[in-house]
């Protein structure tokens, strides 16, 4: 049987249209999937979002998250949302990524983002930097560093090699800079040594290197301590094939990661490059189930 990938078109005034029908279009994607548009394609000015726009994609994304639960499509692509105007039509979650797991009932979930050189997941998401020493949580590294050990499996890779970013500057310096790394990243590292012997996990790892060393094929993907640390990276060296991942849902939910690009809306000139590597990616997974 084919697998049946979903697709939303996002925010329609923003490039969403423009990159999916180019990644559509590019004869790149794998032949024996089906690619199924969820929602409709409606005509709105290129570059103005607004409420109609808004309304529709969050539409959409409440019958892409339908069509995952009820197993009708066995992967979803979703394309750039607006977060500001989608939030004034009612979306109440800080992204999609907490949207998905909430419809899907989950709460085993996480953020990853993986490119050609670079995969990252994150320990924590859309929080203030302020907060994120109080939220980091060994079990929770434990939980976050396990689905980002599957999803290197589940994309072919047999024994993963994963790093624990450290949160402070040169993983703290034995306490000097901060307690964290010693108190909090260091025990999960070990609970997940002893957990999954079919992956190494390594940390706390200096930040200001591990990136590098992942990059260079040292380790097949990094835990961060919280966004920005892994995605300044990840879209430094990835930003044209980087792909956002949910990971912990019954069935993939992936999308570009970039966003809507409304200065770029009608131009022509939308790189679809991400978008045709999160198609790719959603075959590969929905292949692997």
């Amino acid at each position: 049987m084919k697998p049946v990938i979903g697709y939303t078109l996002g925010d329609q005034s923003g490039i969403g249209p423009e990159v999916i029908s180019a990644a559509l279009a590019s004869g790149e994607l794998p032949e024996d999937a089906e690619y199924r548009l969820i929602g409709k394609r409606v005509e709105l000015p290129p570059g103005r979002p607004n409420a109609e726009s808004a309304k529709h994609a969050f539409d959409h994304l409440e019958q892409a998250a339908h069509a995952l639960r009820e197993g009708t499509v066995d992967a979803v692509v979703t394309a750039p949302v607006c977060k500001e105007t989608l939030h004034e039509a009612g979306f109440r979650w800080p992204g999609q990524t907490e949207f998905f797991a909430e419809r899907l009932e989950t709460d085993n979930y996480a953020m990853c983002l993986t490119g050609k050189r670079l995969t990252v997941g994150l320990a924590t998401i859309h929080t203030s930097l302020q907060s994120v020493p109080s939220l980091l949580e060994t079990e929770e590294l434990v939980r976050i560093g396990t689905l980002l050990k599957d999803f290197c499996i589940r994309k072919g890779i047999m024994r993963p090699r994963i790093a624990l970013a450290a949160l402070n500057p040169h993983a703290g310096e034995h306490g000097a800079f901060g307690d964290e790394d010693g108190s909090i990243i260091a025990p999960a590292v070990e609970r997940l040594r002893a957990i999954h012997p079919d992956a190494a996990f390594d940390g706390p790892s200096v930040p200001d290197c591990v990136y590098r060393d992942a990059v260079e094929g040292n380790y097949d993907a990094v835990l961060a301590p919280y966004h920005d640390q892994g995605l300044i990276p990840l879209k430094l060296v990835d930003f044209h094939t980087a792909v956002n991942v949910t990971l912990g849902l019954p069935r993939p939910r992936l999308s570009p990661d970039h966003g809507t690009a409304f200065n770029l809306a009608g131009t022509g000139k939308a790189n679809p490059s991400s978008t045709i590597h999160a198609f790719q990616l959603a075959v590969q997974m929905a292949r692997r189930r």
